[in-house]
């Protein structure tokens, strides 16, 4: 330890190198300054210690930067494949990923496809030399094309950190929130298109879906399709960088699908990051030849001219070729709903069901699901901080039990409040995307009431920053399927235990009620009815769904309900909302079994079998009879509301589900009588 030491020298500073060690300064033209000494000690308590370090290992800027990244690896051996017994090296491995990349990415007119090599294009010290074979006879130069001449850089499942990076630089309208989520922008588009959406028909698709009035499959030809993917791969190919994502689909082990995005924003690459289920990097390294591929060129409109098309904008899905285009919509939306509509397909002909639900579990394994359209409540009722989430929003259910599609959740934004959904609030951190909201240009807060883009503000986030969510995502075969409809007429009941008749007709049905604003400024109930709880997507014919669910129900001893989360006492402007509180407490009895137990009496009209009287729940509100003061008005309402399933259900009454149709002739009983 060295020790300083201050004295005067006779008013003089002096300068002297003593032998032990110590020196000492002297300056005889300066008076009045101190004399600076300094040794060697022992004592540890006299002075602070020396705090200097190693220098870097790094002789200019750039080398330093080097050292501040490494390159991750697995947390588990990686098996190494075998090609015929030779172990393949790491090298092979990256060059076999780079070929599959670039073949999905291959034009239809030529016969490979383009340049590909990983990595930024920002941070290449020099593009890649290509190996060409020496020719001893002159070659044809005739295909040649200026995108045949440059290289493709592949932005290959990177994290979400490097995908930030990518959007603040690259993506006008990308900002980091005060909570650390990623703010987007979609453009033009707020929304999906469902009227810009095209399914191929061919030989494939003929008999299996569901085609011609009421259905969501628009036809288009092969042909124009493969002009649509060109289009699309051109644009994709033509950039300098594409981001490419190679994900799952299921959480069912035994029935996985593995799919391929490749996109040309960070923003659409995070999205499915948090959407899809992500691979380790052991599974990443067997990933293979994806089942499905989906090319999004979002930012190209396709051309008005094709056949078929009807704006700029076509999301185009081909299952022979397992192929989705998109075309002139950057909501990633269009993304995760194209994929769940390829889930309709794919998965009952393994006789698995595929439904749009949400899916909890209790402690004791007891799973639900829950089906509603916007506004029921499902997502509320759904997310239980006594029970363990499954998922919010898609999920299949084959002979091993309940599995989520997804890897992530979309929430609505909108009026979202830390008080009323704690859970989705704390989700929107690092790593969430957060589509079209407002937020103060200073301090980067989200107003979740400004609509100023769209009401359509959503949030795409993992499933695991739910803090109770159930990972991996699967259960066992449900106990209860919930059905909830929002009734703005108010004469369904709170809650109704349903036959599997009836459980078939209300899936089929899938109904709610809106209040819509008229022009002289009064507001009434508007029917909406949307097949399975989600027609937009489904592939085949209901029926065909509602039979899966009905023979999975009894096989398991599953029992449905109705619930009704909208008015009582009256219709909308006469009534009141249902209490949030009651509905919670119908739950939790579906939930406990209690309701199993209850006494029963039939309604008219619809014959639900309602409860005489529930623990929680006034006994009055149980009967929707009871809570209006104008009978002959709730029987007339009740008599419209009957009408208008009925005239929903015409569509569906000429389709034969089983050998003679007897189950046809059931559902149809199973709906409202006069």
């Amino acid at each position: 330890m060295i020790v300083v030491h201050v004295f005067l020298q006779g008013g003089k500073m002096a300068s002297n190198v003593l032998g032990n060690g110590e020196f000492s300064f002297d300056n005889k033209r300066r008076t009045g300054l101190p004399k600076i000494q300094t040794q060697k000690t022992d004592d540890e308590n006299v002075v602070c210690h020396d705090d200097s370090a190693t220098p870097v290992k790094a002789q200019t800027l750039d080398e330093l930067h080097s050292l501040q990244k490494k390159k991750s690896a697995p947390t588990t051996p990686i098996k190494s494949p075998h090609v015929f017994g030779v172990a393949v090296s790491e090298e092979e491995r990256q060059k076999q990923q780079l070929q599959s990349i670039s073949a999905s990415l291959a034009s239809l007119t030529r016969e490979t496809g383009p340049k590909v090599v990983k990595g930024d294009p920002a941070r290449q010290a020099e593009t890649p030399k290509v190996q060409h074979p020496v020719h001893h006879h002159p070659t044809p130069t005739l295909n040649v094309s200026d995108s045949g001449l440059k290289f493709t850089h592949i932005l290959y499942n990177l994290s979400p950190a490097e995908l930030y990076e990518q959007a603040i630089k690259y993506e006008k309208g990308s900002f980091i929130t005060s909570s650390g989520a990623l703010a987007t922008l979609s453009g033009a588009k707020t929304g999906r298109s469902p009227r810009d959406k095209r399914v191929v028909r061919d030989e494939t698709t003929e008999d299996d879906l569901w085609w011609g009035k009421g259905s969501p499959n628009i036809e288009m030809d092969e042909q124009t399709f493969l002009i649509n993917r060109e289009r699309a791969v051109d644009y994709l190919c033509s950039l300098e960088k594409v981001f490419v994502n190679d994900q799952f689909l299921n959480w069912d082990p035994n029935n996985r699908i593995k799919v391929r995005i490749v996109s040309a924003r960070a923003y659409h690459s995070l999205f499915m990051h948090n959407m899809c289920i992500r691979p380790t990097p052991e599974e990443l390294e067997d990933f293979g030849t994806p089942d499905f591929t989906i090319y999004n060129a979002g930012q190209f409109p396709c051309n008005r001219y094709t056949h078929y098309m009807t704006s700029s904008t076509s999301i185009d899905i081909n299952l022979a070729r397992r192929e989705m285009v998109i075309l002139g919509t950057q909501y990633a939306g269009e993304m995760k709903k194209g994929l769940f509509g390829v889930m309709h397909y794919l998965m009952p002909k393994r006789n698995i069901l595929s439904l749009h639900s949400g899916c909890n579990m209790g402690k004791e394994g007891d799973v639900a699901l829950f089906f509603g359209l916007s506004g029921t409540g499902k997502t509320t009722l759904s997310t239980d901080h006594n029970r363990y989430l499954i998922g919010d929003d898609e999920h299949c259910w084959s002979e091993h039990g309940v599995s989520n599609i997804e890897g992530g959740c979309y929430a609505k934004c909108i009026d979202l409040s830390r008080e009323k959904e704690p859970d989705i609030w704390n989700a929107i951190k690092f790593g969430t995307v957060l589509e079209n909201v407002v937020f103060e240009d200073h301090t980067r807060e989200v107003d979740y009431t400004d609509k100023s883009v769209t009401e359509n503000t959503r949030a795409a986030y993992p499933i695991e920053y739910i803090p109770n969510a159930k990972i991996p995502c699967v259960g066992p075969h449900p106990k209860n399927v919930i059905l909830l409809a929002c009734d703005a007429f108010g004469v369904l009941p709170p809650v109704s235990k349903l036959n599997l008749a009836q459980t078939m007709y209300h899936f089929i049905s899938g109904y709610t009620a809106l209040v819509a604003g008229t022009e002289d400024g009064i507001k009434e109930p508007t029917a909406t009815f949307s097949a399975c709880f989600g027609a937009a997507f489904i592939m085949l014919h209901p029926t065909k769904y509602a039979a899966m669910l009905a023979e999975k129900m009894q096989k398991h001893g599953a029992t449905g309900w109705l619930v009704n989360t909208g008015w009582s006492g009256g219709s909308y402007g006469s009534g009141s909302r249902i209490k949030l509180a009651y509905t919670r407490k119908i739950i939790d009895a579906i939930h406990s079994g209690a309701l199993l137990n209850a006494e029963y009496k039939k309604t008219e009209v619809f014959g639900l079998e309602i409860p005489t009287a529930l623990k929680g729940v006034p006994s009055e509100i149980l009967d929707p009879a009871n809570t209006w003061p104008d009978k002959k008005a709730h029987k007339d309402t009740l008599l419209k509301l009957g009408g208008l399933f009925r005239k929903n259900f015409e569509v569906f009454t000429n389709y034969k589900i089983g050998t003679d149709g007897n189950l046809t002739e059931e559902i149809l009983a199973a709906g409202p009588t006069f």
